[in-house]
């Protein structure tokens, strides 16, 4: 993989026609650890799946789907998914995904920091995550970046070796938000 380094890897907004890409890469990194929600093929979403998700995520302002490439293949994804109800319409909860093979590169961090611009951008409170306790390094990569940890779901997952796991639910509220308040002062 040192050949990596050399390579151009992108970031950009997720295109129907990555939706089949998609869906093979979300069962290969569901196989890959023991991070994720799901074990490989649970919870398999389709071509068609993906494809609806990216259309609704181009037609809602407080969704967003990035894709990272490597050449022409998509190695890494993540979402934003907001909200529409009234009261929770100011947060968006995020999620990510990297194939093993590309951990370590800063795709991660740079992913990260797009959503933060993008939620400035659509003036979005807070971003919501949950992350697996025992992933450290994501952890501290999302305090890096002020997520802060809001509370613990302990013994939240059970690996296949009957092990549990706790989940973090951690959230990073906008550095803007007195300025939002400012522009729509209560009546």
């Amino acid at each position: 993989m040192k050949d990596i380094i050399q390579r151009k890897l992108i970031i950009r907004e997720a295109e129907l026609k990555d939706a089949e890409a998609l869906a093979r890469l979300r069962v290969k990194t569901d196989g890959e650890t023991e991070y994720m929600d799901r074990e490989e093929g649970e919870g398999y979403l389709s071509p068609k799946d993906f494809e609806e998700l990216i259309m609704t995520d181009q037609k809602e302002l407080n969704n967003l789907c990035l894709v990272a490439c490597d050449k022409q293949e998509i190695i890494g994804y993540c979402r934003c998914e907001g909200n529409k109800l009234k009261r929770l319409s100011h947060q968006v909860t995020f999620g990510i995904v990297i194939m093993k093979d590309y951990w370590g590169y800063g795709l991660g961090r740079q992913m990260i920091e797009m959503i933060i611009a993008w939620s400035e951008e659509q003036k979005i409170h807070k971003i919501n995550l949950s992350v697996s306790a025992s992933n450290i390094r994501a952890i501290h990569l999302y305090e890096t970046y002020d997520f802060q940890i809001e509370g613990c779901l302990k013994d939240d997952k059970r690996l296949r070796g009957g092990e549990y796991h706790d989940t973090l639910l951690m959230a990073r509220f906008s550095k803007k938000q007195k300025i939002y308040d400012n522009e729509n002062p209560p009546s």
